[in-house]
């Protein structure tokens, strides 16, 4: 019984207890891939002929990434942001409750993302992050410009 109490002391050292189940729930419910605007980004690129490769493994000499969207063939990695997880200087927020537990991993977050497009740039792709808040339209419009024109579909 002590071992449990102790791993458990250890546990709790390491991840803050939830504030309510309610929060925890929430918490869990945070999606890492298919977001709500990654969605509606990939609706649209694909009813415009755009054909594309999602959450894709990237095997790069320095590190493994993940990109939402990989356009292959034309070598351009697009990432859609969520703005608290990625510290959005518009709409991040850093939280109140267990700032020891947030304020590092969200910074840690931001950098692995910094390293994430360096690997990528010097792998020969092209990185396009769009913050979630941004409308689809928009986001369309600057993928579009780093893909160029949709191939003639067969």
């Amino acid at each position: 019984m002590a071992h449990h109490t102790t791993q458990e002391t250890a546990r709790q050292q390491l991840y803050p207890l939830p504030l309510s189940p309610g929060r925890s729930a929430n918490m869990k419910a945070n999606r890492r891939a298919n977001t709500k605007p990654e969605l509606a980004l990939r609706s649209a690129l694909h009813a415009m002929g755009y054909r594309y490769r999602k959450d894709l493994r990237l095997d790069l000499p320095q590190r493994r990434v993940r990109p939402d969207i990989a356009f292959t063939s034309r070598k351009v990695a697009v990432f859609v942001d969520g703005c608290f997880w990625h510290a959005c200087p518009d709409h991040g927020s850093q939280p109140k409750n267990n700032e020891w537990y947030w304020s590092p991993k969200l910074q840690k977050n931001v950098e692995r993302d910094r390293a994430a497009d360096q690997a990528l740039t010097e792998a020969g792709w092209t990185v396009v992050r769009l913050w979630e808040h941004v409308p689809v339209a928009d986001a369309v419009a600057v993928v579009v410009a780093a893909v160029g024109g949709p191939r003639s579909l067969r």
